[in-house]
């Protein structure tokens, strides 16, 4: 019941930023957990952070740790993704996805936006 939309992605040099956004629409987005994945060319798709619906508790892969940002704000029916220092290697097409609760599964994450490519260059 919640359709997702990812925008923000683009080219940037490593070590640039880039802030992404997943827009919702509907009328149950606060109620939804919401997590930020990726899937590099070739690669499986991998969770990259989650957030709770109240945004009280955030997740990170070990890897993006000190660097991404994970929030929301659910009066705008948004999540964003604000990304530091990005390295080459994360070149991926990064999408949003909603799920029931917190630190949920994959097969938990039942709806997807599009994707939004990032390409980080040497």
């Amino acid at each position: 019941q919640v359709q997702l939309v990812e925008s923000g992605g683009g080219l940037v040099q490593a070590g640039g930023s880039l802030r992404l956004s997943c827009a919702a629409a509907g009328r149950s987005f606060s109620t939804y957990a919401m997590g930020w994945f990726r899937q590099a060319p070739g690669k499986e798709r991998e969770i990259v952070a989650a957030i709770s619906w109240s945004g009280s508790s955030t997740y990170y892969t070990d890897s993006v740790k000190g660097r991404f940002t994970i929030s929301r704000d659910n009066a705008k029916n948004t999540v964003y993704l604000q990304m530091n220092s990005l390295k080459p290697e994360e070149t991926a097409v990064y999408y949003c996805a909603a799920a029931g609760r917190f630190l949920a599964t994959y097969t938990e994450y039942r709806h997807w936006g599009q994707g939004t490519q990032v390409t980080v260059s040497s």
